[in-house]
């Protein structure tokens, strides 16, 4: 092998090490930032009247009306009823569309403005066929992507879930995974609780438990009951399970809604 040739096969060798160095530390870098970031939950989760953080399930404990997309959980709702608020948003008072038409209207109104929320919820309306619209979770995966990028995580969360099983789309596992972790990194704690279940059927249980006891902190009842099982078959302490519990309990108090 004459010395040019020696010295090109050298230099093509250090280089694909020094690629993979890179790509090492860059992973060893985003799991930093993952484990770092992403402890409280978006304000996009609390109510935008009381201003309490909403419980879990979200949808479940709150709603979210076409006129100005603002999430209002079940108790300022109910207070709005007893103020005789019985027909119209008790957020912007706008009055409350009583057909489909209407409603698609308002959300679309504010799809136009680039609402992400809004075209969130178009999303979700495509992917279930509501408000009269034909099923098209094609479309819907489009309007979750531009609602991702104008910064819904309820976006990329759902888009994480269609990315990562395949669901409506050519399955793409580290696609779906790098949404989750754009949305937990930002508090998503639905988000987070899939990364923990990612690790953890991958056998990384260490990985598991901390991003297990982030969203656990955060008040999700699931996550809390997955550190349980891991506290008995002797992947979590019972320290780590304690802490998580306490964690748990001290969330679900601030979701309280005083109503």
């Amino acid at each position: 092998m004459s010395n040019s040739t020696h010295t090109a096969a050298t230099d093509q060798h250090s280089s694909a090490e020094s690629g993979a160095e890179s790509t090492d530390l860059a992973a060893g870098n985003l799991q930093e930032r993952l484990m770092a970031s992403g402890h409280e939950r978006p304000e996009e989760d609390r109510c935008t009247i009381c201003f309490d953080l909403i419980e879990f399930p979200v949808p479940e404990h709150s709603a979210t009306n076409v006129c100005c997309m603002k999430k209002v959980c079940n108790g300022c709702i109910l207070e709005a009823r007893w103020r005789g608020m019985l027909d119209s948003c008790p957020f912007c008072r706008t009055k409350v569309p009583d057909n489909d038409e209407s409603s698609l209207a308002m959300m679309q109104k504010r799809a136009d403005k680039k609402d992400a929320e809004a075209i969130y919820q178009l999303g979700n309306a495509y992917r279930q066929g509501h408000f009269g619209m034909v099923k098209d979770v094609p479309r819907a995966i489009e309007m979750w992507t531009e609602a991702a990028e104008l910064g819904s995580l309820d976006a990329h969360y759902m888009l994480g879930r269609r990315y990562y099983t395949g669901d409506g789309v050519e399955e793409d596992k580290p696609r779906g995974i790098h949404h989750w972790q754009q949305a937990a990194m930002k508090g998503h704690v639905l988000s987070r609780h899939s990364l923990g279940c990612v690790e953890f059927v991958n056998g990384n249980y260490v990985l598991a438990l901390q991003h297990f006891m982030i969203s656990a902190k955060m008040g999700h009842e699931r996550t809390l009951n997955h550190i349980k099982v891991m506290f008995k078959e002797g992947d979590a302490t019972k320290e780590q399970y304690a802490e998580a519990l306490l964690g748990y309990r001290d969330a679900a108090e601030e979701m309280k809604s005083p109503q």
